[in-house]
């Protein structure tokens, strides 16, 4: 309601509602009539204002912009301001050009029940396709009329409730009788996977085993559209019905479009459309399926880190000496960290992993697990959100591990406490790490191909052969370790 307020403020509350009513019906009449169409309130002055707009799923849409809100005046669309101010139906062409054709636009005035002309509806197309409209069947080309005029009186209740049309979805047309009067190639196609061969129109629907009639005959009776999701044979359709609401000819269900139509306004019919989804949810349910083994296989996994943790854990309690205690420690983190890597990897929607949101988890789980409580060594993350594929992220993960646990063991051994910052940064085309610390440096003389530690031939390793990228250590007030490596593909 709000766009329709502030985009027609003179329009009173009735006059409102009415508008509400058509802007609803705008996207599925949109999708059935192959064409844009825009809603135009006017207060009887120079200008005009879109109050709303829909593009179709049935075939490409003309426009590429939103116009609501705009104003236009009659030099700028003369068309519409005929149908405004003739107060009929107006037949024109705009100068846009689209796919190297005109613009056809048909505009009907939006009268009120009293029949005060308070705005126009514009159906757009280009030329192809109105010729395409003008050599349909008769009982179809009816069927648009008397949907667009039940949708300009603000009478087709439920639609929206609708989803879309689209291009591959079939259509029939269905009179007050229950009879077929006109069934689109694709739908014919759709009723041949049943075994129904022969023609369908002037079949009636309760010669056909299907549960169409039921639905048909529920849209009449509750005067508004329907929409069902059902199993026909092996196959699963979406079936709307529409119905619709004119003036019956004297001696045809269809009313003629050019001559005025004589007779009581009621129901006149009903579209109903057919949409087989039969291998979007095959393609659905398998998802399901394989969604559900990844998961189960994620939970066992889980269960299994855990296991391996606390059998580790037990053992460093067993051990007889501080460094096999140590060594058994330093392993527990490695799989932590790989864990983790998993945890971000099995939330739900997750492609890629965000490396420093993982990176404070680990920085967390080394202050609560690893750091002697009695050194007062504070861990800081600073730096951009990187986000890597898995094929990284784990390589990674331990490389960040490997690395504080690096600080931890020889940068404060003989110091009371300090600082360990992790730095993330990246340029076009390169992802920077930096974990700095404050602590006494290297020792002199150290070589990195020589005097390292496993942990730093274990960073060594994870940098050039898992992220193929470069890794350098150095003192600079502390020690501070370097790995850059180049962006994923994607990122």
């Amino acid at each position: 309601m709000d766009i329709v307020v502030d985009t027609c403020p003179s329009l009173g509350p009735d006059e409102q509602a009415l508008f509400l009513r058509i802007r609803e019906a705008l996207p599925i009449l949109a999708d059935i009539s192959r064409a844009d169409i825009l809603l135009y309130c006017w207060n009887g002055g120079n200008e005009a204002r879109v109050a709303a707009q829909a593009k179709p799923h049935s075939v490409p849409s003309i426009r590429a912009q939103s116009l609501v809100g705009q104003t236009v005046t009659a030099t700028e669309h003369p068309v519409v301001f005929r149908a405004l101010l003739r107060g009929r139906h107006i037949l024109g062409t705009r100068g846009v050009i689209a796919e190297g054709a005109p613009i056809i636009q048909e505009v009907h005035p939006v009268r009120t029940p009293a029949g005060k002309i308070i705005g126009a509806m514009s159906i757009e197309k280009t030329l192809i396709e109105y010729e395409r409209h003008q050599r349909r069947s008769r009982p179809f080309q009816h069927a648009v009329y008397d949907m667009q005029q039940t949708v300009l009186r603000g009478q087709l209740e439920g639609a929206g409730d609708l989803t879309p049309f689209g291009e591959h979805d079939g259509i029939l047309v269905i009179d007050s009788d229950r009879r077929i009067q006109y069934a689109s190639g694709i739908a014919n196609i759709i009723y041949r996977k049943l075994g129904y061969m022969e023609t369908l129109p002037q079949k009636r629907l309760g010669e056909l085993e299907t549960g169409d009639e039921f639905l048909v005959s529920r849209a009449l009776t509750q005067r508004r559209c329907l929409e069902e999701e059902a199993r026909e044979g092996p196959l699963i359709w979406i079936r709307k019905a529409i119905p619709l609401q004119g003036r019956r000819h004297p001696r045809t269900t269809w009313p003629r479009i050019l001559d005025r139509p004589v007779g009581e306004r009621g129901l006149v019919g009903v579209f109903l459309t057919i949409s087989d989804v039969t291998e979007a949810r095959q393609k659905e349910a398998q998802l399901k399926i394989k969604t559900a083994m990844l998961q189960e296989i994620q939970h066992r996994v889980k269960n299994s880190l855990q296991t391996i943790v606390a059998l580790l854990r037990l053992q460093a309690r067993r051990a007889s000496n501080e460094e096999a205690r140590a060594v058994i420690e330093e392993s527990i983190n490695r799989i932590l960290s790989v864990a983790l890597v998993h945890d971000f990897l099995f939330q739900p929607d997750t492609r890629v992993v965000n490396i420093r949101a993982l990176s404070e988890r680990i920085l967390n789980q080394t202050a609560r697990g690893v750091m002697d409580p009695r050194k007062r060594i504070r861990l800081d993350i600073q730096g951009q959100d990187v986000f890597l594929p898995a094929e990284q992220a784990t390589p990674c993960a331990l490389v960040i591990n490997e690395l504080i646990q690096n600080s931890l063991e020889h940068g404060y051994d003989r110091r009371s406490g300090g600082t360990i910052t992790l730095n993330l940064s990246s340029n076009d085309r390169e992802i920077i790490m930096e974990i700095r610390d404050d602590g006494q440096g290297l020792p002199a003389g150290f070589d990195l191909n020589q005097d390292s530690s496993l942990g730093l031939k274990i960073v060594q390793t994870l940098v050039e052969d898992g992220l193929k990228g470069r890794f350098e250590l150095r003192s600079d007030g502390g020690a501070a370790a370097i790995v850059t490596f180049p962006k994923p593909e994607e990122a």
